[in-house]
């Protein structure tokens, strides 16, 4: 892939038109149709693997059954379209090249209904059916190339090639004015005959600004990092629902179904997962702790743990490995890899199963050190590497890095729980602070008031169902 990328600019005098299914107008365009559904195959898998699926059947139903008929009635049915929630705590969704659309399960339990639900997939399934990833490819493409040591062929070493692989598409592609006001347009025609309320949109876009304001910290950057939120996009959808002419009032919202889907799911961080307090890291359900090098740039993924040098030189981190490898097989393995061979050079103080390496790899020469350990029934590998000359320097690093792996014993930590959404159906009319009140959560009264759509002071009436947020562990430092 890496080979293909870098001839993009000599392929873009010959560079074909094509029709765009949406405009009807002819668009250049690097990428063919095939192409396109590859790169976002592949770009789906490395979603998987790096930031990782939500394991909850029903949410991704759910979620799957809302997207799907939209995307089967939009200019593009014949994409291989996917419909998942990775399980990351920021409010976001998007759209990969070819058809894969992913909600984050942050977004999930800030909306409050199906409808609003619809109207992000179909923005998303917009950006698709317009092509807006396509024209935007070639800067991702080539923004992956400068990310310092790049990514090491052999994919034994391919989840620590740095710290925003999963996905590119999904960092880099910021699109303009133009294509989010079209994805708009077709989201709203989709949910619109799929039957989905549309004055629903509106409080989306309200959410996702209150969203952003708030702040908020995950795998992934925020909606309005890779959306662009014009202040007339509000304006915008309510014109369009004027112009419709006619009773919206039959049209579905489903809030009931929806918040009910949302029932105990994790809100926030999963520090079971793992989480930094500073720079060190824990993971309660691993029972261990590591401690990577101050001012390193750090990322929890479902596989690997890692940490770039500031000047993203050098990665060291720790990976799980499959397959039931003793560290021995392990490492013996690690150096079959085409491309990867052995330094004669000894390594003191480490576990057995350590050595120095020397990776050949599409930008360069990398050289570092990885080690095998045994840990919790399975096999851990320690890594650290750089640029062949930087690994002196680097060395320190890696190894007190790597010392510093050890069981973590803190009873607090290791009971450590995620907070999770709890649905009330209020018998009364009452306000906000009055819920909080009666029905407390772990969260502030204006973030309680952020996930029902609602503000400080509003009244919420008898009958409704309200989240709540109960449970969790703080994992900041005490």
């Amino acid at each position: 892939m890496i080979r293909k990328l870098l001839l993009l600019p000599l392929l873009l005098p010959l560079a074909a038109c094509v029709r765009n299914p949406v405009t009807g107008e002819k668009q250049l365009s690097l990428i063919s149709t095939q192409d396109e559904i590859a790169i976002g195959q592949q770009a789906a898998k490395d979603v998987q693997q790096s930031i990782g699926l939500l394991k909850d059947p029903q949410a991704q139903q759910y979620v799957a059954n809302v997207g799907m008929p939209m995307a089967r009635k939009s200019e593009r049915p014949e994409l291989p379209w996917s419909f998942q929630v990775v399980d990351d705590p920021t409010v976001n969704a998007f759209a990969l090249p070819g058809g894969p659309i992913f909600a984050t399960r942050g977004l999930l339990t800030h909306l409050n209904s199906e409808a609003e639900l619809a109207a992000v997939l179909g923005h998303e399934i917009g950006h698709v059916t317009a092509r807006h990833s396509v024209s935007q490819l070639s800067k991702a493409q080539l923004a992956q190339l400068g990310l310092g040591v790049g990514m090491i062929i052999e994919p034994d070493l391919a989840k620590y090639g740095g710290l925003a692989m999963a996905g590119l598409q999904l960092l880099f592609l910021k699109y303009g004015r133009d294509a989010e006001r079209q994805s708009d347009e077709l989201g709203f025609r989709y949910m619109l005959e799929q039957g989905y309320d549309v004055r629903e949109m509106e409080d989306v876009f309200r959410t996702l600004d209150r969203v952003g304001e708030a702040g908020g910290s995950g795998r992934l950057p925020s909606w309005l990092s890779t959306h662009p939120n014009p202040e007339d996009r509000l304006e915008w959808t309510r014109a369009r629902v004027a112009q419709l002419g006619r009773n919206l009032e039959q049209l579905r919202v489903a809030q009931p179904e929806y918040l009910r889907m949302l029932q105990g799911m994790a809100y926030g961080q999963n520090p079971r997962q793992g989480f930094f307090r500073g720079n060190l890291f824990l993971h309660p359900e691993l029972r261990f702790q590591l401690e990577f090098p101050q001012g390193w740039q750090t990322a929890n993924q479902p596989q690997a743990v890692l940490g770039a040098s500031p000047n993203q030189d050098a990665v060291v981190g720790l990976g799980t490995l499959g397959g039931g490898l003793s560290p021995e097989q392990a490492l013996q393995q690690f150096f079959a890899q085409q491309g990867v061979r052995a330094l004669e050079a000894p390594v003191a103080g480490l576990p057995p199963a350590t050595r120095y390496f020397e990776a050949q790899t599409e930008q360069g020469v990398l050289r570092g050190l990885t080690s095998f350990i045994s840990w919790q029934g399975g096999t851990f590998q320690l890594i650290g590497y750089t640029v062949a000359e930087q690994l002196s320097h680097y060395e320190p690093a890696f190894r007190a890095t790597f010392t510093s792996f050890r069981e973590l014993t803190d009873p607090a930590v290791l009971a450590v729980q995620p907070a999770r959404l709890e649905l009330v159906t209020l018998e009364q009319a009452m306000t906000l602070e009055q819920f909080q009140s009666r029905y407390p959560s772990t969260i502030p009264l204006a973030e309680l008031a952020l996930i029902n759509g609602m503000q400080p002071g509003d009244t919420l009436a008898a009958g409704r169902m309200v989240k709540r947020v109960t449970g969790g562990t703080p994992t900041s430092p005490r």
